[in-house]
This record gives C-alpha cells, sequence and structure tokens, in this order.
C-alpha cells in the first residue's frame, strides 16, 4: 500500500512546483501505472516516494511506515529501479549484488537462491564476475533489477523499468510484477510505453505539470476523456497534448 498526501516540491524559491499537491492512494495487489509528458513529475514524485529527495510538504507512507518520520523502516519495505542505471562500475555484478544483500540483511543461503533465480531468468550468469564498466546498457538494467529485487520487497517503484531491456526479458519483468501483486504486494511504476501501461495495469494515473489530472482504469479513464479510444487518445485528451 502506498498513501500519498498533499505531496509538493519545487527546486526553485518562486519557480512553479515540479509536483504540486499530489493524493494518491494504491492498493495492496495492485500494479499502479504512473504516467505522463516529460517533466510532468513523474520522477520527481518517484524520488520522493523513496525518500531520495525530501517533499516541502505533505506525506508518502509505506504499508504504515511514514518515509519521511521513520525513512530507514519506509525503505526497508521497497525495491526501487531508477530512470537510469548509475552503478559502482568498478565492482562485480556479484559484488555489487552482495553488497546490496548486506545493507537489507538478507541472509546467506536465501541471497543465494534469488541471485540464481533472477541470473538465470535475466541471462546473466555468465556475466556476474565481470566488472559492471563492461556491461551494455541492458545488461546494466538487468543487474539494478536484480538488486532491487534481491529482499523480496513488498513493495516495488520502477522508473521505466523496461528502458534498455531485451524483449525477452521485458517480458519476464512484466510477468514478475504480475506475480509479486498475486501475492498481495504492490508494484508503482512509470512508463512512456503507453501500450504496456494499458495493458498491464490494474489503474493508471496520469500527471500534467505537477498535478494529478485523472486516475482509475481504463474504462474510468474513458468516462472522465469522454471517449473510447485507447490510452495514448485518453493521455492525449487530458493532459491537452
Amino acid at each position: 500500500m502506498i498513501s500519498i498526501t498533499g505531496l509538493s516540491k519545487t527546486y526553485s524559491k518562486g519557480g512553479k512546483p515540479a509536483v504540486d499537491d499530489l493524493d494518491l492512494f494504491v492498493n495492496d495487489g495492485e500494479i499502479f501505472g504512473f504516467i505522463g509528458p516529460n517533466g510532468a513529475g513523474k520522477s520527481t514524485t518517484i524520488k520522493m516516494l523513496t525518500g531520495i529527495i525530501p517533499p516541502d510538504s505533505g506525506s508518502v507512507v509505506i504499508n504504515g511506515e511514514d518515509m519521511i518520520e521513520d525513512p530507514v523502516e519506509a525503505k526497508k519495505l521497497v525495491g526501487y529501479v531508477p530512470d537510469s542505471p548509475d552503478l559502482y562500475e568498478r565492482l562485480t555484478g556479484i559484488e555489487y549484488l552482495d553488497f546490496l544483500g548486506d545493507i537489507y540483511e538478507v541472509p546467506t543461503e536465501v541471497r543465494q537462491d534469488r541471485i540464481k533465480k533472477y541470473a538465470d531468468m535475466f541471462e546473466m550468469s555468465e556475466n556476474l564476475n565481470d566488472q559492471i564498466k563492461s556491461y551494455s546498457h541492458g545488461m546494466r538494467q538487468k543487474i539494478v533489477v536484480m538488486g532491487a529485487l534481491l529482499h523480496d520487497p513488498e513493495v516495488w517503484i520502477l522508473d521505466e523499468p523496461m528502458v534498455g531491456l531485451d524483449p525477452r526479458a521485458a517480458h519476464l519483468l512484466k510477468e514478475e510484477m504480475r506475480n509479486h501483486c498475486k501475492k498481495g504486494n504492490t508494484v508503482f511504476f512509470s512508463t512512456h510505453v503507453l501500450e504496456v501501461a494499458e495493458k498491464l495495469c490494474d489503474r493508471i494515473g496520469i500527471i500534467s505539470h505537477g498535478k494529478l489530472v485523472a486516475t482509475g482504469t481504463i474504462e474510468e479513464l474513458r468516462e472522465k476523456a469522454s471517449q473510447d479510444g485507447s490510452l495514448e487518445s485518453i493521455f492525449l485528451s487530458v493532459t491537452g497534448e
């Protein structure tokens, strides 16, 4: 569960808010898609959700833990994939995963099983002993995803997680997202690929100029936009693009 109340962020004094008084609730067992034009406030929202940057006002609660009041406990519940896979390039893949396993206190046996599972899934088994600086963009994205899921977090927060992944890896990640939610967990992810959001998400929120302009199932969004078209046409209608 994710509960966002009155969340706001402005980067420059007197400037326009990047996120403006955002209220949003994401249910357990739900894949929630977060979409919007470039500069709409998606990544800023996600960085506040994950505790990377503080909000000017408002609150973020992750499964009952307040990200502002008790960030360490809240962050333990989250697996985060950023929009850019910036990593410690001199580490090998396995060193990076062990580093995250230590941070999240994942027991050795459990850690090894999960690393094997995801390394086999994403075809990374032969590359784990290579330095990350030798990885392609797609391989870096895979190792970031593996690291985010290593501690089996209840809430996944994914910022453009499919970017750089090959079709097979993207398909497997989508299956993992659905399986995660079937167990009563939560996935919050942003994407520019509206076809993916339309097919995968239980509900979708559309942000524009820092404000949440629409939220709901595809059918509810169609009703709001007074049309029976695709998510793309709804998006263009609601955001005025």
